[in-house]
């Protein structure tokens, strides 16, 4: 079986979900309406696709663009050895996304870095908090309207004694 296959068969289901498809660097990149992406991506998960891998997920910002952010997902199947990569936007007046930490467990933290960098927040996510950033933090520093020379309130020191 080839992407081209896969693609073909996911234009047919969701054909009114699909906003593009294209392939870069030998990369298929399908481009979704974001209220698809849970059906979509258990669909590839099933067999006979059997993507049962989720890679990588990361968060562009195109400031320019409507829907200012864009969630990209990389996926594997093991037993087809393809990869496909599915990306869906997400704007600035809606911040919010499906969580597909109830499919793959490693979207938890993935999806939790995304919240902490961009301020993504993901739908029905068991624990949606920062990972990096403490509690107090302001903003999200890989916006690219994020300031520089941003200060961040000072917050109390933890007392530290250890006996």
């Amino acid at each position: 079986m080839e992407n081209k296959e896969i693609i073909e068969s996911l234009q047919r289901k969701f054909s009114a979900s699909i906003l593009d498809v294209s392939a870069q660097f030998g990369d298929d990149t399908l481009l979704i309406d974001k209220a698809a992406l849970l059906d979509l991506v258990q669909f590839l998960k099933a067999k006979p696709y059997e993507f049962s891998m989720l890679l990588d997920l990361t968060c562009v910002d195109y400031p320019d663009k409507d829907d200012r952010f864009e969630m990209v997902y990389h996926f594997l199947s093991l037993s087809q050895n393809l990869r496909i990569r599915v990306k869906a936007g997400v704007s600035e007046t809606d911040l919010t996304i499906d969580s597909l930490a109830g499919i793959w467990k490693n979207a938890n933290w993935l999806e939790r870095e995304i919240f902490d960098m961009f301020g993504i927040s993901f739908n029905n996510h068991p624990d949606m908090r920062r990972l990096f950033m403490y509690a107090g933090f302001e903003g999200h520093p890989l916006r690219k309207d994020y300031p520089l020379r941003k200060q961040q309130p000072c917050i109390p020191l933890r007392n530290s004694d250890v006996d």
